[in-house]
């Protein structure tokens, strides 16, 4: 059985530009959390992980997230389809691609399990999609990364207004710590360079593309 009173009374309170304490690390924070959670529960932590990781993001890690059992999961995830794909829009748009290019749909006939409801991208369900908008026109590189990771930061806290001692408070908190645990790192030519990885992450590498600020 998960102990979330002790877990969540262990976490350090965390601010968008929070600094590591006593040399730990994301790694580290994890294990501890990991100690304390049933083998049920580390699991789901692990699934937000791989997530997180960003290498496990095809139509069928989508939709086996979109039906899970937890809720956290289910809404992060719907987010975090949403706002990839309107980013891959934009990039299509901007690098004159086809406009649905690499845009995870879930009618690819080769997932496993892809259509299912509430898989499929539908128009007017993203509600942060006027505010990614205009992170998106925004010209300095990492004031819109930040604010793409404000938007993240902001979308785990609303998913979790109510959530105290449980499961998913404890995957808020991750969301965010990862985050954080990215920005450490940043200045500002670290920054840009980042910042493009990231571009080709949003759908794995666009190969043959040069995309220059």
């Amino acid at each position: 059985m998960s102990n979330f009173e002790y877990i969540i009374a262990s976490l350090p309170v965390l601010v968008p530009d929070y600094k590591y304490a006593d040399g730990k690390g994301f790694g580290q924070f994890i294990e501890e959390i990991r100690e304390n959670l049933s083998e049920a529960d580390a699991a789901t932590m692990d699934l937000l992980l791989r997530g997180l990781d960003g290498s496990s993001l095809d139509e069928d890690f989508y939709a086996s997230v979109l039906k899970h059992r937890n809720r956290f999961i289910r809404s992060w995830f719907h987010f975090d389809l949403n706002l990839r794909n309107a980013k891959v829009r934009w990039l299509n748009a901007r690098l004159g691609r086809e406009a649905g290019l690499d845009v995870l749909t879930g009618e690819n006939p080769e997932a496993a399990d892809a259509d299912i409801e509430g898989f499929r991208f539908r128009e007017g369900e993203f509600e942060e999609a006027a505010a990614l908008a205009d992170i998106l026109a925004e010209e300095n590189l990492l004031a819109r990364e930040k604010a793409l990771d404000d938007l993240s930061w902001k979308k785990a806290d609303a998913l979790t207004v109510f959530d105290y001692f449980d499961l998913e408070a404890v995957l808020a908190f991750i969301v965010k710590l990862k985050i954080a645990d990215r920005w450490l790192v940043l200045d500002p030519e670290e920054g840009r360079e980042r910042f493009r990885r990231l571009v080709k992450e949003v759908k794995g590498t666009f190969k043959g593309v040069n995309y220059n600020e």
